[in-house]
């Protein structure tokens, strides 16, 4: 059987979402976190139910971002529904940029690791020339060995 307070949302966290909207002065009572911390998980509740709901209709198993903003919608929460398509555009759009620099990222280092790899030899002046080529102003380093000094 499950508590029913596992099902609300934690009351510090609601404590202190509603700390940041009031004035710093403004006292909130622990009756007042305990209502919102109530609405707040109801409402959660009401609107992935819906969107379960849909969900379960199209023979899916996991509910997504889009399906909570047609659930919002659905239930009278348009200007919420809209706000929060653009939020999630923003969102998975920042994540595929996100995942191209990463990817980025990683050829330039594989890159920067088989020049690395290349100069693996104690001509100093290989060394050098590698080091400014992988933007290395006065250190190259090696794998589990202590960087190199260049003067």
């Amino acid at each position: 059987m499950v508590d029913e307070h596992d099902k609300l949302l934690p009351v510090a966290n609601v404590g202190r979402i509603m700390k940041r909207i009031l004035p710093p002065t403004a006292k909130i009572s622990k009756e007042a976190k305990e209502t919102i911390q109530e609405c707040a998980s109801e409402f959660i509740s009401f609107v992935t139910g819906e969107a379960s709901d849909k969900c379960h209709k199209e023979n899916r198993k996991t509910v997504n971002g889009d399906d909570i903003c047609w659930a919002l919608g659905s239930l009278g929460f348009d200007d919420y529904s809209q706000a929060i398509a653009r939020y999630l555009h923003k969102h998975r759009e920042f994540e595929r940029q996100r995942a191209s620099a990463a990817a980025a990222s990683s050829s330039a280092a594989l890159d920067a690791s088989n020049k690395t790899n290349i100069v693996n030899s104690s001509d100093e002046a290989t060394a050098r020339e590698a080091s400014t080529s992988i933007n290395c102003k006065d250190r190259l380093y090696y794998p589990n060995t202590s960087p190199l000094e260049f003067r």
